[in-house]
C-alpha cells in the first residue's frame, strides 16, 4: 500500500507539470530498488515525498521516500509513463 501511495503522489506530481493534464493519464511502469526500512502501524501519519529525476515527453523517472515522524520507513525509484486518455 505504501508503494501504491507513492505512485499516486508521483502521478499527481507529473500531471501538475504539464499543460494538457486533462487529456493525459499517468501509468506506473516500474518500481526499482524499493526498500522497506521500518513497519508502519495503524494511526501513523505517513509523509510521502517524490522528486522527478528525469522527464521526457512521455516518461518520468522519480525517486521518493515515505517517512513517519521524520524516520524513513520506505523508499523507491519509479518510472511513470504518460499516455493519452481514451475519449478525451
Amino acid at each position: 500500500m505504501i508503494i501504491e501511495a507513492m505512485a499516486q503522489v508521483a502521478g499527481v506530481l507529473v500531471l501538475s507539470q504539464i499543460e494538457d493534464r486533462k487529456t493525459k493519464l499517468v501509468l506506473l511502469a516500474s518500481v526499482n530498488d524499493a526498500k522497506f526500512r521500518k513497519p508502519v502501524r495503524p494511526g501513523d501519519q505517513l509523509r510521502i515525498e517524490m522528486k522527478v529525476a528525469k522527464r521526457k515527453a512521455t516518461i518520468a523517472k522519480m525517486f521518493g521516500t515515505a517517512t513517519v515522524d521524520g524516520v524513513v520507513v520506505a523508499e523507491a525509484e519509479m518510472m511513470c509513463v504518460l499516455t493519452d486518455r481514451q475519449g478525451a
